[in-house]
């Protein structure tokens, strides 16, 4: 059962990165931050699984995989600071009314994401 739930997790990561290329072909910045976010969101969902884990809140999946994942040494530093950069362009997207979202901010959340989710992908195989 939890192998399915990873698993489920995974294929949600790569389906929202599928969405946030989709978008970015749109110029649509705010939600391909967001969909790049949420890639990250569900695959850091899936190695704290594995990892005997579960988090209820946003802020909650931040703190876990620090303590869980990055001060264990299991992946680095920059694989959380990855995932707060993510979470933070994509509470600005979602809920500023006035964005300051563009080209390049999108562009480097969504190399971010698809990096992070390849890298919970290794780690899990």
């Amino acid at each position: 059962m939890q192998q399915d739930h990873i698993a489920g997790y995974l294929a949600k990561a790569r389906a929202k990165l599928r969405v946030a290329r989709e978008l970015a072909k749109q110029r649509e910045w705010d939600d391909v931050v967001s969909r790049a976010y949420y890639a990250a969101f569900h695959a850091a969902q899936a190695v704290l699984l594995a990892e005997g884990h579960q988090a209820e809140t946003h802020r909650g999946l931040l703190t876990l995989f620090s303590l869980v994942l990055v001060k264990t040494g299991k992946f680095e530093k920059k694989w959380g600071k990855f995932l707060a950069n993510l979470k933070d362009d994509r509470e600005a997207g979602d809920y500023e009314a006035l964005s300051y979202l563009d080209e390049q901010t999108a562009g480097r959340a969504l190399t971010e994401a698809e990096e992070f989710v390849g890298k919970v992908e290794e780690f899990l195989a």
